[in-house]
Order: structure tokens, then C-alpha cells, then sequence
């Protein structure tokens, strides 16, 4: 029986290793932390938004953009769904196409492919840092106290965001060792650092907003949702979603009250001020910086950077799609096959990071 050794039990390598089984294969899961899926468990704000039903390659950066969109066709928001309900379960979209388990919990979505590793019997192995692979005829992969051989090796160990969950970058010297180039890294999905004055007395405030990012005056990126001030900057889901454009020295215009006109913010705030048109403590910020009508639609703050890689939801960059084949295996030696983040692959927020790493593990398991 061929034997799979799959390095990282996230979404990815777990997908990946559950597939493989069904198809047969003796599987082995290696993951460097204390448990399966300790990122996947905290995705969505821990309430578990596995994909979005609006999908499509746009939603995403790469080098190989064409090659994202052929294995999202093979593997799509619904293939996604059905996988996962076939191992039980009820996934739901809501009103923007982002779909979650009907419970909420994305723990749920772990324990859902953790019992189906143990139904499979794919034997998993914990605190295992691989630290070398190499293959003369197969493939050796050795960790601390350790090895094991194997016919073919699915690297899905991650990128370098939110190393609290063991990414932290070290697996692409596996790849390297076989010849593979990584692109420049960054982080994505990231709370934005902004002047300080700018936020002053707003931490913890949170609005719906329409945002638009400039760059020189122009539009780069707008979108609209959640916007919550935070001690140095901004977070919530429309500025995860811009910080995939941002860039230091860009500027963040948000539009406090996006269904409401211009003329009637005015006339409010001269009958009554900001009483009722904003939170209380937004509206002392504003009265402040002056002007306060114009800067309910029209309210800026200057991007100083982001907060780094630690506090990432994913990472820009990775090992380029053009090195990997249909089948996300290697050019460089066959039977090594790449899923999940580690790849030149990321989304916008909103669940397409997941479908990558269901999609990508699906590829994987074809090509095997």
C-alpha cells in the first residue's frame, strides 16, 4: 500500500489526509503543536466561516491566478459544503454568501475531521517538527526522537502568520532543500497600524462603515462592514479586507453613516449636534478635530503599517504556483505535493482562505 506522510494537521493537511484514505492509502499526519487544527478552530472568530458561495480566482492573489481558478472549478464552495456534511454536520451561508456550521463553533469543524482521521485509522503524530526531507529512493522525513519513510509527502504545514498556531515560516526550508524559491513574504488579513493622534479615546468603538482606501487621492479598494477602533489603529472585517491593498502612507476614509445622505448628516448635526447620529465617545473625537458634519462621511486616518505577522490571519506569499504542477506537486521532485497556505495563494477575508485549503488539498489528493 502506498504510504502518504502529510507535514501539518490544519485544515489543509487534515483535508488532504482525510481524502487520501478514503482513496485507500495508509496515511500518516505529522503535526509539529500539541493538536490538530488549533488555526482552523479560531477561523471566522471562532464561529468557523469555511467558504463563501460568491467564489471565484479575483477573490485572490497569486502568481498563477489561472491555475487558482482551474482547481477552485475541480473544487468548489459547494464541493466544500458536501465534503464536510459528509462527515456530518449542517453548513449554512448567511446574507453575504459567507457560509458557517449551523452551530457557530468552528471547533465543531475540527472535531468533525479529527473523528473521521481516527474512522479512517490515518495515524497522527503530535509534536512532530519535521525538520528534514530528503528522498534517495523514497522519501525520508526525520523529526526530533522520530523518521519515518514515504512514497509521497504533502507539505501543508502553513505560512509564517499567527505563529501561536506553529506557523511560523520554518517549513519552507523544507521545500527549499529541494530546490524551491519562496516569494517575498508579508502579512494579510492584519489590524492597520494609523497615527495615533488619529485614534486617540476611540478604542473599543465599533461601526459599520463604508471604507475606501486611498492611495495619492485615488481609490485603491472599498468595501463595506465592521470597523472597530483599537488602541493603535483599525480591525474589524472591512479593514481585514482592505489590509490585502494597504500600504504605509495610504489613507483609510470611512463613511460613518453609508445609507444616510450628506445633506441630512448636516442638518442633524446643526439642529442637535452629534447627539443621535453617532457613539458618544466617536462624537467627542470628531467635535474635536472639527468640522464634525463633514467627517461623518468623510473621516480619515493615515496607515502607518500593520501589526506584523504574529497577529496575521494569513500570509502574502509563499512557494510560487508556477514550480507546482495541475496537481500542486512539484516540478522539482515528483511525489512532493504542496496545500494550504504554504503555496503563493491568499484571499480576501470572508472564507477564501479556507476553500483554498479544501481546494488545494482536493487537488493534491487527485494527483496522488
Amino acid at each position: 500500500m502506498k504510504k502518504i506522510s502529510v507535514i501539518g494537521g490544519g485544515a489543509a493537511g487534515m483535508t488532504a489526509a482525510v481524502m487520501l484514505a478514503r482513496r485507500g492509502y495508509a496515511v500518516t499526519v505529522l503535526e509539529r503543536g500539541p493538536r490538530l487544527g488549533r488555526k482552523l478552530a479560531a477561523t471566522g472568530n471562532g464561529q468557523g466561516n469555511v467558504t463563501n458561495l460568491n467564489m471565484g480566482a479575483d477573490y485572490y492573489f497569486s502568481d498563477g491566478k489561472d491555475k487558482v481558478a482551474r482547481i477552485l472549478s475541480r473544487f468548489s464552495a459547494g464541493d466544500t459544503v458536501e465534503f464536510l456534511e459528509s462527515m456530518g454536520g449542517i453548513f449554512l451561508p448567511d446574507a453575504r454568501g459567507r457560509v458557517y456550521p449551523a452551530s457557530r463553533q468552528a471547533s465543531g469543524v475540527v472535531d468533525l475531521l479529527r473523528r473521521e482521521l481516527e474512522r479512517l485509522n490515518v495515524k497522527v503524530v503530535l509534536g512532530a517538527q519535521v525538520n528534514s526531507v530528503t528522498y534517495v529512493e523514497d522519501f525520508c522525513l526525520k523529526w526530533e526522537g522520530g523518521q519515518m519513510h514515504a512514497d509521497a509527502v504533502v507539505l501543508a504545514a502553513g505560512g509564517k502568520a499567527a505563529k501561536n498556531f506553529g506557523t511560523d515560516g520554518s517549513a519552507y526550508a523544507l521545500a527549499e532543500g529541494f530546490g524551491h524559491s519562496v516569494t517575498p513574504l508579508s502579512p494579510a488579513l492584519v489590524r492597520l497600524r494609523c497615527e495615533q493622534k488619529e485614534v486617540r479615546g476611540l478604542k473599543g468603538i465599533r461601526v459599520d462603515a463604508e471604507l475606501t482606501l486611498l492611495r495619492e487621492s485615488m481609490p485603491v479598494f472599498a468595501t463595506r462592514g465592521d470597523v472597530l477602533f483599537t488602541e493603535n489603529g483599525l480591525s474589524g472585517d472591512a479593514v481585514f479586507r482592505a489590509s490585502s491593498y494597504a500600504r504605509a502612507g495610504d489613507t483609510v476614509l470611512l463613511d460613518l453613516l453609508p445609507d444616510v445622505s450628506h445633506e441630512r448628516v448636516r442638518e442633524a448635526v446643526k439642529r442637535g449636534g452629534l447627539l443621535c447620529v453617532v457613539h458618544g465617545g466617536l462624537g467627542r473625537a470628531l467635535a474635536a478635530r472639527g468640522n464634525a458634519a463633514e467627517l461623518v462621511k468623510r473621516l480619515p486616518f493615515t496607515v502607518t503599517g500593520t501589526l506584523g505577522f504574529d497577529e496575521a490571519q494569513v500570509t502574502r506569499g509563499g512557494i510560487p504556483l508556477r514550480e507546482t504542477d495541475e496537481h500542486l506537486m512539484s516540478r522539482l521532485r515528483e511525489g512532493l505535493y504542496f496545500a494550504g497556505e504554504i503555496l503563493n495563494v491568499d484571499g480576501v477575508c470572508g472564507g477564501y482562505n479556507l476553500q483554498w485549503a479544501f481546494a488545494s488539498a482536493h487537488a493534491v489528493s487527485e494527483g496522488i
